[in-house]
């Protein structure tokens, strides 16, 4: 009888299952094939209203219509030709065939334009190749300015992404079928079964009354359910246990998640801010240019001079953003080699001194020989150019930058020092931060973008070694330590 009952609970279920998923996939064939062609009139009156709005411009050169064809949103890959009803052909396509094909539908046009109905300026139809043994649907139309347009979607692409659809429809309800099927029949099991009792610790247990069990007496499908309803309570009871912890734990990622993405609005904000400033520059003095509001070679000469700065700046702080991801989120491995310390620097100072001549100042290296360090090179020398350059930015007119190497036990500490104000001792901290600035009033003169200590701090925690700011008699120092030991 039990095994009799199971039999037919599990063929009615799975006859219903199946009943619903033939009439499911029935009207899913029928109706998909008339989607896809729907979508396909969608496509072309949508890659109508592009060509019309390309072809509105009058003054755009060939080239620059050819550009707008190759950015059209054209999901179907549909071929387009226009004409001007006379000689000049606009065409995605170099086949001479379809080309003849679309100049035939336009001399229609020409011959009978009134053939347009519903007062759209454009028709839709479905033509069939017989010798090609397939079809298109093709609209034919006039443009805004007169011009004549044919679009042509093959019909192939449509049918064969309906068939593809189907297919993948039966597949998965016959793996749903299956499936449920197996389902079905290991639960139909549980429906022979005497659960009067077992209903009444469930209900017990759904109190969150854990201490209820089921009494066991017999060793058959009952007194195994009996046994997994006790086993269930015991787990019931750490598993919410668990829970609870896991619910405070997701708490906490939730407020990390909103931090994060207070972040990302907070870094997005200032990438806007900086970039404003230069692009308004660069875009005034473009106009001037363009406009010729002087004409003498010299202020052209200092507009250009002007847009290259302001270009140039915005290069660097991108490339700084960049290098600055690629630590923070890991990209960048620390790959470690021996160097020399000293000669890293003197070539960065070298390089630099265009911009050390602009400030007066007097560059002193405090260095007898080479110091040979472990390190990421590359990284380093990102630091240690943002070092200097931030010496060189903010050093005193006439002032003074020195560089000096301290030896530590099996280390080597930077100092980068330039006579000036001292930092308020509350913005220390701050300054490690993107896009942090103490003296916001002199980003346009010196070009800084609060980016480059926020490179300096990464790159350091990269290699795990101690950086850091103070300030000192006459001016400002940063240092970094780099091991001189490999052990």
């Amino acid at each position: 009888m039990r095994r009799s009952i199971q039999f037919k609970l599990t063929l009615v279920s799975i006859f219903f299952i199946t009943v619903i998923i033939v009439g499911s996939w029935i009207l899913y064939h029928h109706g998909s094939f008339f989607w896809f062609e729907q979508r396909a009139e969608d496509n072309l009156v949508s890659l109508y209203t592009q060509v019309d709005t390309l072809f509105s411009n009058s003054q755009w050169t060939d080239e620059e219509l050819k550009l707008g064809f190759e950015g059209l949103n054209n999901p179907d890959n549909a071929i387009i030709v226009v004409s001007d009803g006379v000689e000049k052909i606009y065409t995605t396509t170099n086949e001479e065939g379809l080309m003849f094909d679309s100049l035939k539908s336009m001399t229609k046009l020409i011959a009978n334009p009134g053939f347009l109905s519903e007062g759209k300026p454009y028709i839709i139809e479905v033509h069939q190749d017989d010798r090609m043994d397939t079809g298109y649907f093709d609209l034919t139309g006039y443009l805004s300015n007169g011009y004549l347009v044919v679009i042509r979607t093959s019909m192939d692409a449509i049918n064969n992404s309906a068939v593809f659809t189907n297919r993948i429809f039966l597949y998965f309800s016959l793996s749903i079928l299956l499936l449920a099927a197996i389902v079905i029949s290991c639960i139909s099991r549980y429906f022979t079964k005497p659960i009067h009792d077992m209903a009444v610790v469930a209900k017990q247990m759904s109190n969150l009354d854990f201490d209820a069990r089921v009494t066991v007496k017999t060793k058959d499908e009952v007194g195994e359910l009996g046994e997994s309803m006790n086993r269930l309570s015991t787990k019931l009871e750490s598993t919410i246990s668990a829970l609870k912890t896991a619910n405070n734990e997701l708490h906490h990622d939730i407020e990390n998640k909103i931090q994060i993405d207070e972040m990302r609005k907070e870094f997005l904000s200032h990438v806007s801010h900086e970039l404003k400033t230069p692009i308004a520059l660069i875009q005034g003095y473009a106009e001037g240019l363009k406009e010729s509001i002087n004409e003498d070679s010299e202020s052209r000469e200092f507009y250009c001079d002007v847009i290259i700065d302001e270009a140039n700046k915005m290069n660097n702080m991108v490339k700084k953003l960049l290098s600055l991801n690629e630590l923070e989120f890991g990209q960048n491995k620390v790959e470690m080699s021996r160097f020399d310390l000293v000669e890293l620097v003197r070539n960065i100072c070298t390089a630099s001194d265009i911009l050390i001549d602009k400030t007066d100042a007097t560059l002193d290296i405090q260095a007898e020989g080479p110091i040979f360090v472990w390190a990421d090179e590359f990284l380093i020398e990102e630091a240690v150019t943002n070092y200097i350059t931030n010496a060189i930015h903010y050093v005193s007119p006439g002032g003074r930058i020195a560089i000096r190497f301290l030896s530590l036990e099996k280390e080597v500490q930077l100092v980068v020092f330039n006579t000036g104000m001292p930092i308020p001792e509350e913005e220390l901290d701050k300054l490690w931060i993107k896009f942090y600035k103490v003296d916001k009033a002199r980003t346009r003169e010196y070009g800084g973008s609060g980016i480059g200590l926020a490179v300096v701090a990464a790159a350091m925690e990269a290699h795990g070694k101690a950086y850091g700011v103070r300030n000192v008699s006459g001016g400002v120092e940063f240092y970094l330590n780099l091991d001189t030991d490999i052990s």
